[in-house]
């Protein structure tokens, strides 16, 4: 039986992207209107004269948008193929927390080692979330 369970982290790391997305217009209009950045410093991207409390917001929603696909696409497939069993449901919110977690580090005091650790614990977790969805799908092929 299909559990939506696994789906709410879904929906909560998606709901946190987009919080991270409205930070991006937020620091560049503040930025635009201090006289900071001008339009065309984002004609390529950004140009190495943005500040980087410019540039974090925008790195930090690109960093969610990366790897996390994979977490997204795990979670569905565990979902159509009713793997949602309790130990993928705490993995897959471990996830979402760890990300979280990631980005406030990121986003605030941004010590790289910090960050890194929950980077790292993070990756730990989706690699391990795939593995129960492979459990699951060869226990019942």
């Amino acid at each position: 039986m299909q559990n939506p369970a696994i789906l709410y982290p879904v929906f909560a790391l998606a709901a946190w992207t987009f919080l991270v997305l409205l930070l991006i217009p937020f620091y560049r209009v503040r930025a635009g209107l201090r006289r900071e950045i001008k339009p065309d410093d984002f004609k390529y991207g950004e140009s190495a004269t943005v500040p980087p409390y410019v540039s974090i917001p925008n790195r930090n929603y690109m960093n969610l948008l990366e790897l996390p696909m994979l977490f997204y696409v795990v979670c569905v497939l565990l979902y159509v193929t009713a793997g949602g069993s309790s130990i993928a449901i705490k993995l897959a919110w471990a996830y979402v927390v760890l990300r979280v977690i990631h980005s406030i580090i990121h986003l605030s005091y941004n010590k790289v080692m910090h960050r890194l650790t929950a980077f790292a614990v993070s990756n730990f977790v989706l690699g391990a979330l795939w593995v129960v969805a492979g459990i699951h799908v060869a226990s019942n092929s």
